[in-house]
């Protein structure tokens, strides 16, 4: 690829670039680009993981060194999975093999954890300086990175370290391009931030969109931080696991909201926009000849004008939905099911625990 082709790689299906500028100057120096991205491991993955695995495997096709962040210390001071850190560490585990049968594999891409970044001698030197150039206030206006709430009642002191050790991550590794989906954009602002305070690099940003609840309704307006109709892995109605049958895609697909026409807000057509076309770059649509035959969209712009005057049943694309989603999760059941030591089972239910 040349530069143009690689920015683009990189780029594309993303909803916000800071800056395309520098993004381009990174590409075009002779080392290839620092890309991270950081995960909480903290339970099952959903279909909606497809949008950072698709996009992760962008940037490592676009020439990046690619590190994948298991923050477990983090999960651990989030309070997930019941603080245990051998149920978290597991979960990591399940992570990586998840995103190994995707195609983001060792080979390719670097997995690192957060407790070997935490036992570097210079770690926490660098912590302090990051909050040291962090008011209280501009901590916990970045809190909504965690999934809460800056004036969450009875929060405690462990969790205002989050910000500054997210921040500090990403200038310990090191990082020039960092990636997440918007939920993260408060993490990667403030990085930026603190990198000029200091004269330090400074990182430069992606962000995809968030899938919505397969509920629908919520707010999911980023710029207050308020994400509460985002696909959970908290909460088993509002998603589907990365590696459900097909019956069970199909069980949740048919429950899910989808007005007709409708596009804003809509969980079904967000899953064709931001999932089914970035990997396939198609969808086709099964349906009887007496309702008009099967269709095929080979852009999305195409599918939404033709869903937006009515020329397409719920029905029919929740079932277009649940083909296409059986199809990219299907090398994740395989692998896992060949690789039962990563089953999410073994850290999703507690068994006796360890210390925290």
């Amino acid at each position: 690829m040349d530069l143009e082709e690689r920015v683009a790689r990189a780029t594309r299906d993303t909803v916000e670039q800071v800056t395309v500028g520098e993004i381009t100057a990174l590409f075009a120096r002779p080392e290839p680009p620092r890309a991270y991205i950081g995960f909480e491991p903290s339970g099952q993955l959903t279909v909606a993981h497809l949008i950072p695995a698709r996009k992760m495997l962008d940037l490592l096709e676009a020439g990046c060194d690619l590190t994948v962040f298991l923050a477990d210390w983090h999960a651990w001071i989030n309070e997930k999975l019941g603080s245990d850190r051998e149920r978290i560490r597991a979960s990591g585990r399940y992570m990586q093999a998840v995103f190994t049968a995707l195609g983001i594999d060792p080979v390719r891409a670097r997995y690192r954890w957060a407790s070997d970044l935490v036992a570097a001698p210079d770690y926490w030197a660098r912590v302090v300086r990051v909050a040291k150039a962090t008011s209280v206030a501009r901590t916990r206006r970045a809190m909504t990175i965690l999934g809460r709430g800056e004036e969450e009642e009875n929060l405690d002191t462990a969790k205002l370290l989050y910000p500054s050790m997210q921040v500090a991550d990403i200038f310990e590794l090191p990082v020039d391009l960092a990636y997440g989906g918007l939920d993260q954009r408060r993490a990667h602002v403030l990085a930026r931030e603190v990198a000029h305070h200091y004269s330090w690099p400074v990182p430069s940003a992606l962000h995809t969109p968030l899938l919505s609840s397969l509920k629908g309704g919520g707010r999911m307006d980023l710029s207050s931080g308020a994400i509460e109709r985002k696909m959970s892995k908290s909460d088993p109605t509002s998603g589907i696991p990365i590696s459900a049958s097909a019956e069970t895609i199909r069980e949740r697909l048919k429950g899910a909201f989808c007005p007709a026409q409708t596009v804003e807000g809509n969980p079904v057509v967000e899953i064709v926009r931001y999932v089914v076309f970035p990997w396939e770059h198609r969808l086709r649509i099964p349906r009887p000849e007496k309702f008009g035959g099967p269709l095929e969209f080979d852009e999305y712009p195409a599918f939404e004008a033709a869903w937006a005057r009515a020329g397409i049943h719920p029905q029919d694309l929740k079932a277009a939905v649940a083909e296409a989603l059986d199809r990219l999760v299907a090398p994740v059941r395989t692998y896992l099911a060949a690789h039962p030591e990563f089953d999410p089972e073994r850290f999703l239910t507690p068994s006796g625990g360890s210390p925290s």
